[in-house]
């Protein structure tokens, strides 16, 4: 197996396949730059599977998150990029990748991607067609 950054991310049996379990790595040594001003951005990266037939393992996902140091990225850009890598690699039923990233102009940031997408209702969509009348006013129903 490589000791150098790069973006192979290996994988090995899942001990119990029948069976749902979580998973949860957690990496405090995510770092890049910001693609703005090219100044160092530090974070950390947790990942939490329910693993199908696959895990990934963790010296290749250690060289996988530290083959982003010298790049430049959005906080959301690679925090979707690693779920759409991991679920490439490893096919979970369920995974979640949470980026916890250091205070970046006096703001700290997390962004959390989720597989399958979950499915809910957007602010201001579906809403049900608007009321008219005395309820519509706030006149109490009989």
């Amino acid at each position: 197996m490589p000791t150098r950054p790069n973006r192979q991310l290996a994988t090995f049996d899942n001990p119990s396949p029948g069976r749902d379990y979580w998973i949860r790595h957690e990496c405090p040594e995510y770092t890049a730059v910001c693609p703005v001003t090219a100044q160092p951005d530090f974070g950390t990266i947790v990942v939490l599977y329910v693993p199908d037939r696959k895990c990934v393992e963790l010296k290749s996902l250690k060289l996988y998150l530290g083959s982003f140091r010298d790049q430049g990225h959005y906080f959301e850009q690679v925090t979707n990029q690693i779920l759409d890598d991991l679920v490439r690699a490893v096919r979970p039923r369920r995974m979640t990748v949470i980026g916890r990233f250091n205070v970046r102009g006096g703001i700290a940031t997390q962004v959390v991607a989720r597989h399958p997408q979950e499915r809910r209702r957007r602010p201001g969509g579906d809403r049900p067609a608007a009321r008219t009348g005395a309820r519509a006013r706030g006149a109490k129903a009989p």
